[in-house]
């Protein structure tokens, strides 16, 4: 069975995030880049499904600019197999993403996609969602167990109330959740196994779809500085500022 994962390029989880001085984006200047760690829960868990036996070729798939290449290396170093980048410099809203994905996958046909349930710069959660609405495929989104049953997945998801077991047949989409499983960090050789390895790179137009954004950032601004917290000497003291200025009692 052939899989195909997602690798998304965001600003490094470590990185502290700063606006812009112009306030039309976050500042990615000179900034570390990586994989959008839910897709390396995706990508780790395509590498344990080959180990398994239960997949045969892991594709990888990231949209962006050219150096979005270093995430599909990263990918490749992992275990996935080969990379596919689709370049494009400008925003890409997932409705997009999920169309790309969907041309891609027309002409690879996986039986499995695994991708990370949200991207930590905009935390849409919405791209795997998307794609299984445009394939009319199964889907099995916030996973967070993995189990291959012949011709199907069982899938457990994280719900409000607790854990869901889903099994959907495939080819379906998955979309990961942090419990899944911890990323494995790449070796030396591997590493340099990686380098090659093959990526294909092609645009938008190639695979028939416009990237156009359909929405308009106006405005881009830091959330407002907390206030010092204020000592009292008394819980007379603490109850009176409750009632009377925190209005909370």
């Amino acid at each position: 069975m052939k899989v195909l994962v997602t690798a998304k390029r965001v600003v490094d989880y470590n990185v502290k995030i700063r606006v812009k001085a112009d306030h039309t984006g976050v500042e990615t200047a000179n900034v570390k880049m990586s994989v959008n760690p839910f897709d390396e829960i995706a990508i780790e868990e395509a590498v344990r499904l080959k180990e398994k036996g239960a997949a045969t070729e892991i594709i990888v798939v990231s949209a962006g600019p050219a150096a979005a290449s270093e995430q599909i290396r990263t990918a490749l170093a992992m275990g996935a197999d080969r990379g596919i980048l689709v370049q494009h410099d400008g925003v890409l809203e997932p409705l997009v993403v999920a169309k790309l994905l969907a041309a891609i996958i027309a002409k690879e046909a996986p039986g499995l996609v695994i991708l990370g349930k949200q991207a930590i710069d905009d935390d849409m959660n919405a791209t795997g969602q998307m794609l299984a609405g445009l394939l009319g495929w199964a889907q099995g989104t916030f996973a967070s167990k993995i189990e291959m049953k012949g011709e199907t997945a069982v899938v457990t998801r994280e719900v409000d109330g607790g854990l869901e077991t889903v099994e959907v047949k495939l080819p379906a989409i998955i979309t990961t959740d942090l419990r899944l499983n911890e990323p494995r960090y790449a070796s030396l050789p591997n590493i340099m196994k990686a380098r090659k390895k093959t990526i294909d790179t092609m645009t938008p137009a190639d695979l028939g779809v416009d990237p156009t954004p359909r929405l308009t950032v106006l405005k881009v601004e830091e959330p407002p500085t907390r206030k010092a917290g204020v000592k009292v000497g008394s819980v007379q003291e603490l109850v009176e500022k409750l009632r009377g200025e925190a209005k909370v009692i």
